[in-house]
């Protein structure tokens, strides 16, 4: 399952964004509280399968959250966490609204500030597991050369470089070996980033959903030039009172404000894009589901998504796109019309695949 947690500073509003993805109103909350909660993959497609099939269950891919009240209040309060450690993605609150009832713990308004005040905290704490880590691969090649731990040493060298410089690892776009050898160390800055810029409801009404004029309006915009990092506006104010309209009233409530999607569906959706990941869909009478798996994901292992068995004990993959199913009507169809495929298990699953796997045990 994809991890992502979210951070920021007090009063920016990432508790009750948390509890509003996650449906955890009423959770117990105390410093140090860990609360995990899960929100479901907003996606259209699986709607309309789940309308072709009827079936007995609906399955969205789905995105844990993790929220972390720290004892300090301010940005260095992040780095004694180690539940952070463990996320796919950071997600980080934004206090971008004027609201005197709600002041904010610096005193003023500044998203440029806060957004880089953040990174500067995560940049210091990689930078201490980088020093050390160099220190105990210098005292391990003078017992003995090693082509490996000389490699490693290499990488962690540039990191650390990088970091003095103040720049975050996942500016570096590290990939092949280099990425593998750096996953164990879960260094914070290399981990992607989503911005959510939290706004006055007046804010809103003049962006709407407009990522760029949102992080213009907020002074982000050259914050976001850096790689891996992208952004979600919305009024935390405005999410809340979404949160308690019936289906219709909601839809209607959002196309005042120029929105398609709620501010919570765009954060989710956008956790989910921002690790590079995609659905699959398995379909049927029993149950429609929507699985997850990242972008250049093998046949063979994206069974293994379903179980180890069916992964194991692959043969081939029955494959219908999307789109083709959607215009046919029926599977019956599109075997007819010759498109459903028959893959091997080095075929690259594409998003929105419909996929039926034959496996022997």
């Amino acid at each position: 399952m994809l991890r992502a947690a979210l951070i920021g500073l007090p009063s920016s509003g990432k508790t009750t964004l948390f509890q509003l993805m996650t449906s955890g109103r009423d959770a117990p909350r105390g410093k140090g509280d860990v609360n995990i909660g899960i929100s479901k993959v907003p996606d259209g497609r699986l709607d309309r399968l789940t309308a072709m099939y009827n079936p007995r269950k609906r399955v969205p891919a789905t995105v844990e959250f993790t929220d972390i009240i720290a004892a300090r209040t301010n940005a260095q309060a992040l780095v004694d966490v180690a539940g952070y450690k463990n996320a796919d993605a950071l997600v980080h609150v934004i206090h971008a609204f004027r609201d005197q009832s709600v002041p904010h713990p610096s005193g003023s308004i500044d998203a440029g500030r806060d957004a880089q005040a953040m990174e500067d905290e995560l940049i210091l704490a990689d930078l201490g597991v980088a020093e050390r880590r160099l220190e105990r691969i210098d005292k391990d090649l003078k017992k003995g050369r090693s082509a490996e731990l000389e490699k490693e040493r290499d990488l962690v060298h540039r990191c650390q470089i990088a970091l003095e410089e103040g720049r975050p690892l996942r500016a570096l776009e590290l990939t092949g070996d280099d990425l593998k050898r750096l996953r164990g160390f879960q260094f914070l800055s290399a981990k992607p980033l989503l911005l959510v810029i939290n706004l006055d409801e007046g804010d809103i009404s003049e962006v709407g959903a407009t990522v760029e004029k949102a992080a213009e309006k907020s002074g982000l915009t050259a914050f976001l030039a850096h790689a891996a990092t992208r952004a979600v506006a919305l009024c935390a104010k405005i999410e809340l009172e979404i949160s308690q309209l019936e289906g219709d009233d909601a839809t209607a409530f959002l196309a005042d404000l120029g929105l398609s999607e709620s501010g919570l569906d765009r954060v989710i959706r956008t956790s989910y894009d921002l690790l590079g990941y995609m659905s699959f869909f398995t379909v049927g009478e029993d149950e429609c589901r929507a699985w997850s798996i990242a972008r250049g994901t093998s046949a063979q292992l994206a069974a293994g998504e379903i179980h180890t068995d069916i992964q194991r004990g692959f043969i081939r993959a029955e494959v219908v796109a999307y789109d083709a199913l959607i215009a046919r009507g029926t599977m019956a169809a599109c075997r007819d019309h010759g498109e459903v495929r028959l893959e091997g298990k080095e075929y690259i699953v594409q998003d929105g695949d419909i996929i039926n796997f034959r496996f022997a045990t």
